[in-house]
């Protein structure tokens, strides 16, 4: 059974509990271990195509 509010939640208040959903994440970034490029975590790099310390796609330098 649900109890009701005793009282008006005003609505900046309201506004203050709903805002938190909004809030953005900055992405999560590493460096290339080969190139120092910054790339996606656990993802091939973009720049020389290393994973891990070797070479997965043949990039043309």
């Amino acid at each position: 059974m649900a109890i009701a509010p005793k009282n008006k939640l005003s609505s900046a208040r309201q506004n203050k509990r709903r805002s938190n959903v909004w809030k953005l994440k900055a992405p999560a970034l590493s460096r290339c271990s080969n190139c120092g490029e910054y790339k996606a975590p656990h993802r091939i790099c973009d720049n020389c195509g290393y994973y891990n310390g070797r070479s997965v796609i043949a990039k043309e330098a």
